[in-house]
């Protein structure tokens, strides 16, 4: 319910109030973008600290850049979840790319992108 209400308010605000302060964000993907897919991977408290401190860090003091969320998996299990399209293709959602051990960061596919 939390996860579900923070993505409603987070997509309100994309939507509504970065048209005040176009291109003011420091970092790719924009910090609403950040806190976004972290509220879709990660836990809520996980969420809220790695937001909170990407908000902090999106000011003048900082030089700012790319800096994708990291995510925690273990992927040893041969389980793969895709989200079904059509019988035959699939949607990847986000892409899972090795950072330390079993930290990821967490790449967004551009729309479109399907697998056969």
């Amino acid at each position: 319910m939390i996860r579900a209400l923070s993505l409603k308010l987070l997509k309100f605000y994309q939507k509504f109030f970065t048209l005040l302060g176009f291109g003011s964000c420091r970092f790719y993907p924009t910090c609403s973008e950040y806190a976004k897919w972290q509220f879709q991977k990660n836990n809520i408290f996980k969420a809220f600290w790695f937001t909170f401190t990407r908000i902090l860090r999106c000011n003048q003091l900082f030089i700012g850049g790319i800096d994708y969320p990291i995510v925690k998996k273990s992927l040893k299990s041969k389980k793969v979840s895709l989200h079904n399209k059509s019988k035959n293709s699939f949607i990847v959602e986000f892409w899972l790319v090795p950072k330390d051990g079993d930290k990821y960061y967490l790449i967004k596919t551009f729309k479109g992108k399907t697998i056969d």
